[in-house]
């Protein structure tokens, strides 16, 4: 067979990445990375630590090293510089968290079939506000976004900006509140989300001690109005792949309206290429808002121009960051 011939190594992968998950997430729920991080580096020394057995252990850093997240050297397991940057438990920007999120929502991948074939969800979760999940959830998902709140308060010049007021809509957490705000003491910030995932985000600015500049107002960004030209940055992250375009529209105009001359409106979100042929992540994650939202999914670049441009912005840039996450700028 010459080398130019198709080969099923690929598909085999893809097709078993299930196995990724799972290795993934239970490495994250024993602390593996962690343990590995404090010097604890064999198999047997890991399976003491963690309480699972010497088998189990070794499966687990077998796997890990064919994922790329743990290094062999000699007899000794090291975690890879991705892996302790983001897999180490108690780090800024660690996803174990999230990993362990995805282990236990695997189970809901058996009702794909049905949403492809009918279009939408078969339990909406992203539009339920007293739905029990976003204690864990909102928590777990916090830590992708310090990276990318890093970016945008780098590009935007907050730590240097002064007295500014910030509405973040459908915060969450309110990782980016305690950020941007942790940058510019001098700086506010008002958070609009529904009282449950309110209550988390008051909790993280009160352990970081920042909730003296931080506001919640608790309701649905739908219905509840922002004001008029009260603030100087809005915030929209991971928000616009779970709605659909009219939503997004009538939002982006109510932001328009509650800016201050010269504000500015950061949307961040996984943004698919015009021509839908990457990038990988966003194009992939389309499928879990079918799986979990009735109108959401993951925007082209033109969608957001033509939307902001429709209400009223007419300066809408694009930033790439060090993550699928993309920044949208519009003023």
């Amino acid at each position: 067979m010459s080398n130019d011939q198709p080969r099923p190594d690929r598909i085999m992968e893809i097709a078993n990445g299930y196995w990724a998950t799972g290795v993934l997430g239970s490495a994250a729920k024993y602390a593996l990375f962690t343990h590995l991080d404090a010097g604890v580096d064999t198999a047997d020394r890991l399976a003491a630590e963690a309480g699972i057995s010497e088998r189990g252990a070794q499966t687990l850093l077998d796997g890990l090293v064919g994922l790329g997240l743990v290094e062999l050297h000699g007899a000794s397991y090291r975690n890879t510089p991705e892996a302790a940057a983001f897999l180490v438990e108690g780090r800024p920007a660690s996803l174990s968290g999230y990993a362990q999120l995805k282990l236990g929502q695997m189970g809901k991948m058996g009702s794909l079939l049905e949403v492809f074939r009918t279009g939408g969800p078969v339990d909406a979760m992203t539009e339920v506000a007293d739905n029990p999940h976003w204690e864990d959830v909102v928590p777990a998902i916090a830590a992708q976004s310090v990276p990318v709140a890093t970016v945008a308060a780098g590009l935007l010049g907050l730590a240097e900006a002064g007295e500014i007021s910030i509405l973040d809509l459908g915060g969450g957490s309110g990782i980016f509140s305690a950020i941007w705000l942790g940058l510019n003491p001098a700086a506010r910030s008002t958070q609009l989300d529904w009282a449950p995932i309110n209550a988390i985000a008051r909790r993280l600015l009160k352990e970081r001690h920042l909730a003296d500049r931080f506001t919640c107002i608790d309701g649905d960004f739908h219905t509840v109005e922002f004001g008029a030209a009260a603030y100087d940055i809005a915030v929209y992250s991971h928000v616009a792949h779970q709605e659909g375009p009219e939503d997004n529209i009538a939002i982006f105009a109510k932001v328009r309206a509650a800016l201050k001359p010269g504000g500015t409106l950061v949307v961040c979100d996984y943004v698919v290429d015009d021509d839908r042929g990457g990038p990988f992540f966003p194009l992939l994650f389309a499928s879990e808002m079918l799986l979990k939202s009735k109108k959401g999914g993951t925007w082209r670049q033109a969608d957001y121009r033509a939307w902001l441009t429709e209400a009223g912005f007419d300066d809408v840039s694009f930033h790439s960051t060090q993550s699928p996450t993309t920044l949208v700028f519009a003023r």
